[in-house]
């Protein structure tokens, strides 16, 4: 597998909106050093050239004619799981967001947030973290909590992870419990009444702790092994 750094990343970017690829592909060589080495208007095209590409990241269209974008990205991954792989959607459902990430998507961004958080969603996902922002993010976790996909409550958790939880300070549970809330950091350290560095640095003992590697694995783990309780008054923030 190639050793990628941020200065050459290589993007191959598939939308049946040749327009939409073209401004993204503008984008990002106006913005960062990335290359864009190839684009495809739908899935079997993209199958077909990925085959012959060396790609670090694809980001995917989620709505396509003749193979939908879910059935696209299983496809990628299952031919090179090396390869990262971003969902772009116009839609923000939660459904959705699971199945793409069930399917082998390490991120999820709203075509609407494309020029303010592209740049951050690549690196994030590049680095081996997943992506979802903060609005889309409280929304999946507030509808997979009713639903209960994400977390069957304490009684079935798994007693070497929960022993991971028993780590955490008290000051560090109250920091990931406003994170499970969709809290910014900027607005835990408001409520905490500290500064955000100290937040952050809360946040990345939080992380070595629990043995994850970014905010949403951190809240799905504490959900999953019942160390917090989803708040009834979710509230989505950018």
């Amino acid at each position: 597998m190639r050793n990628v750094g941020f200065s050459d990343i290589r993007i191959f970017v598939v939308d049946d909106n040749a327009n939409h690829s073209a401004g993204i592909k503008q984008l990002l060589e106006l913005q960062s050093g990335y290359s864009v080495i190839g684009m495809a208007t739908n899935g079997e095209e993209a199958i077909q050239r990925l085959a012959s590409l060396d790609v670090d990241i694809v980001l995917m269209d989620m709505n396509m004619p003749e193979m939908d974008g879910i059935s696209v990205i299983e496809r990628i991954a299952s031919k090179n799981s090396a390869v990262k792989i971003l969902a772009l959607t116009g839609y923000d459902d939660p459904d959705l967001i699971f199945r793409a990430m069930k399917a082998g998507a390490r991120g999820y961004i709203l075509k609407t947030m494309v020029t303010s958080q592209l740049l951050s969603a690549i690196e994030e996902v590049i680095a081996g973290k997943v992506f979802l922002p903060p609005a889309l993010a409280t929304k999946f976790f507030e509808e997979f909590h009713v639903k209960g996909v994400i977390t069957q409550g304490p009684a079935q958790a798994d007693p070497t992870k929960t022993a991971l939880l028993t780590y955490l300070t008290n000051r560090e549970k109250e920091v990931l419990q406003l994170l499970t809330e969709g809290v910014t950091y900027k607005g835990v350290a408001d409520k905490l009444v500290i500064s955000e560095t100290t937040v952050k640095t809360h946040v990345n003992n939080i992380f070595q702790k629990l043995q994850v590697n970014d905010r949403t694995q951190a809240v799905l783990y504490a959900l999953k092994y019942g160390l917090v309780e989803p708040s009834s008054n979710l509230q989505a923030v950018g």
